[in-house]
């Protein structure tokens, strides 16, 4: 059974509460997480210190076939490589947790970057694609006030872990999930990553100055 979407009231909650949530989803994890999850719990923790790691890595974005909120078709790496810059991470709409504060950051990115008039091709890609269908990442982007340059995608839980695991992403269960942003120049190969919460500041900063 999948969990309804939280309130608005407690979205706010939630991402007042950040460093909080971390913790306690750290400690969920390491109660029940099996040694394998040592990396991960580690990852959680170090997010909820504030800390974020940024590193430049070499990514092949797949040729498989997404659904955008809108229902269309499309190929991914087509998407993602259509002139402008991209920004992107991993969220699932039934999320609790860090999901509701990452998309929060992106809402705050995307204001920054069109008051400035930057042409970049925001991303969000569903870890959940079996419950997130078009319909409802389109209610989610609502929510949250996506203009038009901010996309999110779904597809085969096939297509949704090659994305993920193209981009180093891949941590098997959806609640293992990790606060991540990848950035990546128009034109370039070459993706920033951010792992951790970024604030929007930051995201902005790393953005313009890869596109220049």
């Amino acid at each position: 059974m999948t969990k309804p979407l939280p309130d608005c009231s407690t979205r706010r909650m939630l991402l007042a509460g950040t460093v909080a949530l971390f913790g306690l989803c750290t400690l969920r994890h390491a109660r029940s997480a099996p040694d394998e999850h040592a990396t991960h719990r580690a990852e959680v923790a170090e997010a909820a210190q504030g800390q974020v790691r940024r590193s430049l890595e070499s990514y092949r974005v797949p040729r498989v076939e997404m659904r955008d909120q809108h229902g269309n078709r499309v190929r991914f790496d087509r998407e993602l490589d259509d002139g402008r810059g991209v920004i992107l991470n991993f969220i699932f709409t039934s999320c609790a947790a860090i999901c509701p504060v990452m998309t929060q950051i992106f809402s705050q990115v995307q204001s920054k970057l069109i008051s400035q008039g930057d042409k970049v091709h925001m991303v969000s890609v569903s870890i959940d694609p079996e419950y997130d269908t078009p319909q409802r990442l389109l209610a989610y982007a609502k929510e949250y006030h996506a203009a038009a340059q901010w996309d999110f995608y779904t597809g085969t839980n096939d297509a949704s872990v090659a994305v993920r695991k193209a981009f180093d992403a891949y941590r098997g269960d959806k609640m293992n999930h990790a606060a991540l942003t990848l950035m990546r120049a128009p034109g370039s190969q070459q993706w920033v990553r951010l792992d951790g919460f970024a604030s929007p500041e930051q995201i902005v900063r790393e953005y313009r100055a890869i596109a220049r």
